[in-house]
């Protein structure tokens, strides 16, 4: 699992699941946890705080956002040198085949679908610290 001082990023434009997805990451002991509620308002804040050397370590998204989506911040941030291999974990409803292929292409590392519960969280939050670990 991420180590519990791992500065993280949810971005989400429902109030609700930002606050559930806050809530279920402080309750598996991860305090230092930023809200945004669209790609858009994160991206700004995302290289803020990595030119101020307190870079984010995880990105927890939601996948359809009305500004900049998840797929779009996804995009900038394997595009970006510092943050190419930033984990990023896709929060989505979305299980279409060819929507899936997209997020992959782009190197997503794991996905959350919706609804979840904080077990699941848990086990995606594992398996992408694993496999950034091996990598």
């Amino acid at each position: 699992m991420f180590p519990k001082e791992t500065k993280i990023a949810v971005v989400d434009d429902m109030s609700t699941m930002r606050k559930l997805v806050t809530k279920h990451l402080q309750a598996l002991g991860y305090e230092n946890v930023q809200a945004f509620d669209d790609g858009a308002v994160a991206w700004p804040e995302i290289e803020k705080a990595h030119s101020a050397g307190e870079p984010f370590q995880l990105i927890i998204s939601d996948w359809n956002m009305p500004r900049t989506n998840g797929l779009e911040l996804l995009s900038k941030i394997r595009s970006t040198k510092e943050f190419a291999h930033l984990p990023f974990i896709m929060l989505t409803a979305e299980s279409e085949d060819h929507q899936v292929q997209k997020a992959n292409l782009l190197k997503v590392s794991g996905y959350i679908k919706k609804p979840f519960t904080p077990a699941t969280l848990a086990e995606v939050l594992d398996g992408v610290f694993k496999k950034k670990k091996a990598a």
